[in-house]
């Protein structure tokens, strides 16, 4: 028999806070945010505004060395995963390292340290290129660091799927614990890609939104006014195990991770299919894989990215797999409040998840002002909800056509 996997501790920072409860109560109260680019001089940009870290000090978490050569991505996770550990409350020197393994999903991964390195070259010449270019750069460093610091030895490796990837990774650790590969794993997702070249590219698309005059009003899903999405960074963790591990050691139990699936939109490299047949098409694994039906479901945490085509398509999708119903399901887009954090998303939105079982409460869509007629359903307009949640369906849907869907149950002996 497969084993049950349920959520023990979680762990995050974020732009709407630097650990979990912060976060958690930010979100509830419908928080943006958003404010004006620190990281760098903006002038010569169209876009002004992301979802920064905010009050991250390296020095305050790390030694000279690391807070100097780690990739923040790395730094962020590293944050993130220390709190998990604790929050689950994991004594490692009683538990079987070799058994508890690490997942991180990063669409980017060492970004920053890469841009920096190919000025460094440009203007100084290869040879004062750093030595720790190479590894700080690998979207595979931050699970291997996490490792190495905590001495996990069990089953290590990154997803990159781009927006899907933190999703994508939960839902892996997920069948590594099921199919008994390992009795604990840590899984997150991290991005911080909020440096200049990486503005830049996006700002060519038109993917970002050039609200500059009203930053936490920027990003809106689902709303007629949407004109794209606002970057965001940070990094989340979620401590997974076995129920028969986590009962054998009297863990707290939050949520249980019930079901995933994935798909491919098989359509095009940066557009998801207007009529969300790839992205129904995940739902439906998602469900097949819990056992469940289209009525079990009593939340969706969507992807909602606040650009005209993705909030169009996934509500097509929402709509293709639950039919009316769809119509009667509580749907909202967290990245209202948090922007887009990449590969760092869906790690993210399943901790709201988790969160929205644990506390009956589900996180608004803030900045839900002005209807679309393509997007009639309810996106839990700007004010959190009480509510009796069971099962939480969280969606994350990627460039080059990557869709990935977990469902989140109430965990019941």
């Amino acid at each position: 028999m497969p084993h049950r996997v349920v959520i023990t501790g979680l762990g995050s920072i974020n732009p709407l806070g630097n650990d979990v409860e912060t976060s958690w109560q930010n979100a509830i109260a419908g928080r943006s945010g958003v404010d004006y680019i620190t990281h760098f001089d903006t002038s010569n940009h169209k876009v002004r505004i992301a979802a920064e870290v905010k009050g991250f000090d390296p020095s305050e978490h790390f030694d000279k060395r690391d807070a100097r050569r780690l990739d923040r991505y790395a730094q962020l996770s590293l944050v993130a995963a220390r709190e998990a550990i604790a929050n689950a409350q994991w004594d490692l020197d009683h538990l079987e390292r070799d058994r508890i393994g690490v997942v991180i999903g990063s669409g980017i991964g060492g970004a920053s340290t890469f841009a920096r390195d190919v000025l460094v070259y440009d203007k100084r010449g290869p040879s004062r290129v750093s030595p720790f270019l190479v590894p700080m750069m690998l979207a595979d460093t931050a699970p291997g660091l996490v490792a190495i610091e905590f001495g996990l030895r069990g089953p290590n490796f990154a997803v990159v799927s781009a927006c899907a990837s933190g999703t994508n990774a939960v839902g892996e650790a997920f069948h590594v614990i099921r199919r008994g590969d390992a009795d604990a794993m840590l899984v997150g997702g991290a991005d911080a890609v909020i440096i200049p070249v990486a503005m830049a590219g996006l700002e060519v698309m038109t993917a970002l939104s050039k609200r500059n005059d009203d930053p936490q009003r920027a990003s809106r899903p689902f709303d007629a006014q949407r004109d794209g999405f606002v970057m965001g960074e940070g990094a989340t963790f979620l401590a997974l195990e076995s129920l028969e591990h986590a009962q054998a050691r009297g863990a707290n139990i939050i949520a249980e991770v019930v079901g995933y699936g994935n798909s491919n939109d098989a359509f095009h490299i940066t557009a998801p299919d207007e009529q969300g047949g790839g992205a129904a098409l995940c739902m439906r694994n998602a469900l097949r894989s819990a056992n469940l039906q289209p009525e079990d479901i009593d939340y969706i945490n969507a992807h909602g990215t606040s650009t005209r085509l993705n909030d169009k398509s996934e509500t097509a999708a929402i709509k293709a797999v639950f039919g009316e119903r769809a119509y009667q399901i509580p749907v909202s887009s967290t990245k209202s409040m948090t922007g887009h954090l990449l590969g760092g998303a869906g790690a993210l939105e399943a901790m709201f998840s988790a969160l929205a079982i644990r506390d009956g409460i589900l996180p608004p869509t803030i900045n839900y002002e002005f209807p679309d007629p393509e997007c009639d359903l309810d996106y839990v307009p700007n004010q959190a909800r009480k509510a009796n949640v069971r099962y939480v369906l969280s969606n994350s849907f990627g460039f080059g056509g990557h869709n990935a869907s977990i469902i989140l149950g109430r965990y019941e002996a």
